[in-house]
């Protein structure tokens, strides 16, 4: 093994460029393998990692106080087919009032579930205590908040707070704190718990087997078996907030799983044409070494070797490159995906770099090991000669038909060149294909996402949102009433059209959740815009609502169904049309359905559409000179959605088609070094060297195009299939009109990218193999 190793280290040595090139597409393969990886893992459930992660509760119990006592309670622990709990714990429900919530942006009055907890760690439901400190003593309160921007400091948070509750001493809120199973919406010490008078017991449970609704209503059973008739007061599964809050996050998952796949694929692919072409460019090479007494076993062990070396070293440091870029993509493609009160912090498990450190030299062992073995069988005159002289087989019949095209003969020979190694020629095509194919759904994907973010967030037809100040939230409260503000708003210059929005709380009729019904009024009415089917409210009784509340409620358009408000009015309304986007509790309907059921309901928002040619940032300047208590904004131009999937996918599109012209890059580099000879010679007859040059990039241009043909088809099918696994998981529907996105002149663009990527690729080593003087190369000849 001292003379493999000898030979081994020669060969790397001499072949400079062989072994950068093997290191560089290894490095680069495996940066885009752990982000392939990476997305894949964290986007085959987001809310399963974070739940288990959190030891999340499979049923949240709630039992009464008054029938059944806390240390019954803690026996049912040692049921049957429960894992592990936490509890009991004594729960309160207090009413938050009007001045309360004064002190707490983002809260609203209404009940508010306390629970009495030591700490937030534990066997079940462990906290999040992203900001401030656990309550440990008396009048100490944390809140139940998810994890934002400014939240748990600055001028906004409410850290520090005091909250005044009726007959109670105040409570200062010392932490924030988020919770994946959505426990309760704060917590007090268990002394302090005692004086807000909690009248039931908070049990956590998490089962042996709880993956369908059916075992999670057997293990509840179970543990509540044999107590007092009526003591479970209420359980929530895990399931059922695993729907509601995990739709926008799992929205995701179909596009970056094509990302990810396509990315592995890609990255496998070129390695192992890389590899192999070294192998096969090395077979004069082989035949040395037989020839002065190396074994087959030896010289297929040397160029193992040969290989191994700059790819172990590639994927060391591709694997740790791509840690440091996966992160803030996934940061970027998961940031906002809140799962309830918690949100989604993306961490790639340890498999995916220990996947990447190891499985790439074991795909360049593999792809070295086939060619290394048909040179293992070969004479070491059969393997001179092979390495001098590639087999032809079907180049003369092709050299042949295109010796009478009338083209430059530069771009006939370039033409004919790939077919000397169709092997070859075909993983570089099916690389381009891949690189052309994650174009094609780039492209397709984002065209959609456009569309959808143009019509959701209104652009175009509403260029500035208004808010009236409120006092509850220290704001300045407008000069003038409802109606007069729409008025003032109107009357500034170049408004063409004013929007009233407001919202009332309402319930509908056999459901314990409240829903908030949203009313435009005067002008036309923005809320249509992003209508998907059937249509808009035309009268009174007419409500459109989105795919996630016709989910969450099993309702479709056509269906009726009674809404009731706080002072028992009722309205039957009729469900006449479903929009691209909205919160699971939200309906929209025109101003008369809304004062049907709250006749004193007011706009808080006026949406405000300017003339063409206006500008959005002088309009804002003239509200908030006309009214203090009035704040604009300017209207983004895409949603947040929108936004990171352009951006994520623009980003895999590039580092996947980089990956591409590598491997495109590497079959130039090994062309011109088994063609040197032949590059002589015609440099010798006259041939220049921008001949030369064109006579290689039009060999990879030609399978460029190929690749660009062959992977339109499959990048469109790619596209067919994740947008409506995407509409499906998000309970989303998209109109015809923004899934129409392919045109001949969108269609020729990824053509085009294939050639792109393949000249691209082959313009560094032509240009290099052109400079080569003729002594230089034909000085063994």
């Amino acid at each position: 093994m001292s003379a493999v190793w000898r030979a081994s280290r020669a060969a790397v040595r001499r072949r400079r460029l062989q072994t950068a090139v093997i290191g560089a597409v290894v490095l680069v393969s495996s940066v885009a393998l752990v982000v392939a990886l990476g997305l894949l893992d964290v986007a085959s459930g987001p809310f399963d990692r974070i739940f288990g992660q959190a030891h999340g509760a499979h049923v949240v119990a709630t039992f009464d106080a008054t029938k059944v006592t806390g240390t019954r309670l803690a026996r049912t622990a040692h049921r049957l087919g429960v894992r592990a709990s936490a509890g009991p714990f004594p729960e309160a429900v207090v009413d938050l009032p009007q001045s309360a919530v004064a002190e707490l942006p983002g809260m609203g009055p209404g009940p508010l579930t306390v629970v009495g907890r030591a700490d937030p760690g534990g066997t079940v439901d462990r906290l999040d205590l992203f900001a401030g400190h656990w309550a440990t003593g008396p009048g100490q309160l944390v809140l139940a908040l998810p994890d934002a921007p400014g939240m748990g400091d600055g001028p906004h948070s409410p850290i520090g707070r005091r909250i005044r509750l009726p007959g109670l001493a105040p409570l200062t809120v010392v932490g924030l704190a988020s919770s994946v199973s959505g426990t309760a919406q704060a917590w007090v010490s268990p002394r302090q718990i005692t004086a807000l008078h909690p009248t039931t017991y908070q049990m956590l449970y998490r089962f042996d087997r709880a993956g369908t609704a059916r075992q999670i209503t057997a293990d509840t059973a179970a543990v509540s078996a044999g107590l007092p008739s009526g003591s479970l007061v209420a359980h929530q599964s895990y399931l059922t907030l695993k729907a509601q809050v995990a739709t926008e996050p799992n929205a995701f998952v179909p596009f970056l799983m094509a990302f990810g796949i396509l990315g592995l694929l890609v990255a496998v692919l070129i390695v192992g044409n890389v590899v192999s072409g070294a192998v096969v460019s090395g077979f004069r090479h082989i035949g040395v070494l037989k020839s002065v007494g190396f074994t087959p076993i030896q010289v297929t062990a040397v160029y193992l070797v040969m290989v191994c070396v700059p790819a172990t070293v590639g994927a060391a440091i591709g694997t740790a490159l791509g840690a440091v870029v996966a992160r803030p993509l996934l940061h970027q493609v998961f940031y906002g995906a809140d799962l309830g009160t918690v949100t989604l912090r993306p961490t790639i498990s340890s498999w995916v770099y220990v996947t990447t450190a190891l499985g790439m030299p074991a795909v360049v062992l593999l792809a070295a090991l086939i060619p290394a073995l048909r040179a293992h069988r070969l004479s070491a005159a059969r393997a001179i000669s092979a390495g001098s002289a590639p087999d032809g087989g079907r180049r003369p019949a092709v050299q042949r038909w295109l010796s009478g095209v009338r083209l430059p003969r530069s771009v006939t020979l370039g033409l004919g060149l790939p077919f000397a190694r169709p092997g070859r020629a075909l993983l570089t095509v099916c690389a381009v294909l891949l690189g052309v194919a994650t174009v094609t759904f780039a492209t397709g994907l984002s065209a959609t996402m456009v569309s959808y973010g143009v019509a959701v967030e209104g652009t175009g037809r509403t260029q500035v949102v208004v808010f009236a100040g409120q006092a509850r939230f220290g704001e300045t409260v407008p000069h003038q009433g409802d109606d007069a503000t729409q008025g003032l708003l109107r009357s500034l210059p170049h408004a063409a059209d004013v929007s009233g929005v407001g919202f009332a709380g309402v319930r509908m009729l056999g459901q314990s959740q409240d829903v908030t019904i949203q009313g435009a009024r005067g002008g036309r009415s923005a809320l249509q815009d992003d209508l998907a089917r059937g249509r808009w409210a035309r009268r009174s009784g007419e409500v459109v609502a989105s795919g996630r509340f016709l989910s969450k409620y099993g309702l479709h358009v056509g269906d009726s169904f009674t809404l009731s408000a706080a002072d028992g009015r009722t309205e039957r309304v009729t469900l006449v049309g479903e929009v691209m986007a909205g919160p699971a509790d939200w309906l929209r309907a025109d101003w008369p359905t809304v004062t049907a059921l709250a006749p004193h309901a007011q706009a808080n928002q006026y949406w405000v559409r300017l003339t063409p040619g206006a500008d959005a940032g002088a309009y804002v300047k003239a509200v908030r000179a006309a009214d203090p208590g009035l704040y604009p904004s300017e209207q983004s131009a895409v949603n947040a959605g929108a936004v990171t999937v352009i951006g994520s996918a623009s980003a895999l599109t590039l580092m996947l088609t980089t990956v591409s012209a590598m491997g495109v890059f590497n079959t130039v580099v090994l062309s011109a070094r088994e063609r040197r000879r032949d590059l002589g010679m015609l440099k010798s007859i006259g041939m220049t060297p921008r001949q030369v040059a064109v006579m290689l990039v039009v060999s990879m241009a030609g399978l460029g195009l190929a690749g660009g043909i062959l992977g339109l088809p499959v990048g469109v099918a790619a596209y067919r299939l994740v947008i409506p696994m995407t509409e499906h998981n998000a309970h989303l529907t998209l109109p015809a009109r923004m899934l129409d996105v392919w045109h001949p002149a969108t269609l020729a663009v990824p053509v085009l990218a294939g050639v792109a990527i393949a000249g691209l690729g082959a313009v560094i080593p032509a240009h290099t193999a052109a400079r080569q003087t003729i002594a230089r190369v034909l000085r063994t000849e």
